[in-house]
């Protein structure tokens, strides 16, 4: 049962609060992790695929569960997997900070990424049926600018607490925000399910999570055994072979977790490639800039903090405006325009050499965030818009999982070809030594790629890392302008299954 019209609006602000503060958690969990990796190479150890996977575990967990936790949402209740999520996210946040070595600080990274998806779907879902119309965009809006405030402060507050505190700090500011998510949750947000639900679809839900799992592990193993390894074609054979049997499942299925029909309408596949475009305009930037910053520009991590401020800034306040545009302009216009931006400044950045003067980055920073920051504001409410309102957890749990399993691949994918465009440029004969410098270098271990390489030399080292990043930011600029020109297409289409929630695209 969904309770709108008689809902105080008292309790629906306060509602909303509690999810816009899980919100703006989710992106510190991410962020802080990343400013404060070299300091957790250093106390925990630990090769340079397991420190990718400080990173990745909880991108790989979050983004392959996210429609299992939606369909969890839809069948037991939405506040119930809401108050879950952020319980298991709350422990294994606090497990964190005592971790004792990087497997156990991997695993525990993983564990709170599944929090995090039952957390995310759960409070997504509740708030579709908390409002309506209109009401429903401006509070889908909201929720971006707060995850806009964690990915604009997250740095920055982490390297005040890495320098202050040392690196389990970082997961103070994540448990407070959390803990007050549960309590307004659990005081403010009504309980609703969808009636027609038939539970967890169990063998789409494992299928397409060992998919992710083993195509991910496949891709962080490649740059040090190779593309042609026969494990890493074993792994990446077995993902693709998982993800077709996905695809059977829910095809057979009753209730599937993703309805595959959907994706025969243009404007369907427009929101999702809309989902996905920006993990790699923006988000590796998040995770990559930080360790490049501190680990190979020896910045602090609160200076490296304060420059992530240009990049995610913007987030902060043109998600609303963007919501505002569409009285002038349709969606497509305004997130095509906003990507084709954030393009030119990725193309900016890798243009411009910024030894002894980090300033001279501000501006393609600005440009990439404030070209990010437009189709952010309409994302989400463009997503629940495509599915009929029962189904709000499916909508959610859809284009969450393209956007945040987007981003863990596109991590891992990105990582691994920064890995071997800066072993081309160091390599020196010794493929093997360039091999494990350049995979130090893309972990922030500047000092461990000499001691890999020593007969290369700091400068040249450094030399070759800037410009494999300068190559890689033009690659993916390239690969964002195709996104805006497809985009741009698709969501001018109509059909009957997909209309926006705002205004005609035009």
């Amino acid at each position: 049962m969904t309770i709108i019209d008689r809902t105080p609006a008292r309790t629906r602000t306060l509602a909303l609060i509690g999810v816009c503060c899980a919100a703006a958690a989710m992106p510190l969990t991410f962020t802080g992790p990343a400013v404060a990796l070299p300091a957790i190479s250093r106390d925990l150890g630990g090769s340079p695929i397991a420190l990718n996977w400080v990173t990745n575990a909880f991108m790989l967990t979050f983004g392959s569960s996210l429609m299992a936790a939606g369909a969890l949402a839809d069948s037991y209740g939405r506040k119930r997997i809401f108050l879950a999520g952020l319980a298991a996210f709350l422990i294994f946040s606090a497990g964190l900070a005592f971790s004792f070595d990087i497997v156990c600080f991997d695993i525990l990274r993983a564990l709170q990424g599944l929090g995090a998806a039952a957390a995310f779907s759960g409070g997504m879902a509740s708030l579709a049926q908390e409002f309506d119309g209109h009401a429903r965009m401006r509070a889908f809006s909201i929720v971006g600018s707060s995850f806009g405030v964690g990915l604009a402060f997250g740095p920055i507050a982490s390297g005040l607490m890495v320098e202050s505190f040392g690196w389990p700090a970082i997961f103070a500011l994540v448990f407070v925000l959390g803990a007050v998510a549960f309590i307004l949750g659990l005081s403010f947000l009504h309980e609703t399910r969808d009636p027609a639900a038939s539970g967890l679809d169990w063998p789409g839900a494992i299928s397409f999570t060992l998919s992710l799992t083993l195509f991910t592990y496949g891709v962080l193993l490649a740059p040090e055994l190779g593309w042609q390894d026969m494990a890493v074609v074993s792994l990446l054979a077995a993902s693709a072979l998982l993800m077709v049997l996905f695809c059977v499942i829910e095809r057979r299925v009753k209730r599937p977790m993703l309805d595959l029909s959907l994706f025969r309408y243009p404007r369907f596949v427009g929101v999702q490639l809309l989902a996905a475009a920006p993990a790699y305009a923006f988000v590796v930037l998040l995770i990559l800039l930080p360790v490049r910053f501190v680990g190979i520009d020896g910045m602090s991590e609160v200076g490296a903090g304060r420059m992530m401020i240009a990049l995610s800034a913007p987030l902060l306040i043109l998600p609303i405006v963007s919501g505002l545009l569409t009285r002038w302009l349709g969606p497509a216009t305004i997130c095509g325009v906003g990507l084709l931006i954030s393009a030119a400044g990725l193309i900016w950045l890798s243009e411009i050499d910024a030894t002894g003067h980090p300033a001279l980055l501000v501006a393609p920073l600005l440009s990439i965030g404030v070209g990010i920051s437009l189709p952010w504001g309409l994302m989400d409410g463009l997503a629940v818009s495509v599915v009929p309102k029962e189904r709000a957890g499916m909508a959610t749990g859809i284009f969450s999982t393209t956007r945040v399993a987007g981003e863990g691949v596109a991590l891992a994918v990105v990582t691994a070809v920064l890995s071997a465009l800066v072993r081309g440029g160091i390599d020196q004969g010794d493929s093997e030594a360039a091999t494990t410098a350049a995979q130090r270098l893309v972990t922030g271990n500047l000092e461990a790629a000499i001691a890999a390489l020593p007969e290369a030399g700091r400068a040249a080292l450094i030399e070759g890392y800037g410009h494999a990043f300068s190559t890689l930011l033009g690659i993916l600029a390239g690969v964002t302008v195709v996104t805006a020109i497809v985009v741009m297409a698709f969501l001018r289409r109509r059909n009957p299954v997909l209309q926006p929630a705002t205004s005609e695209a035009r």
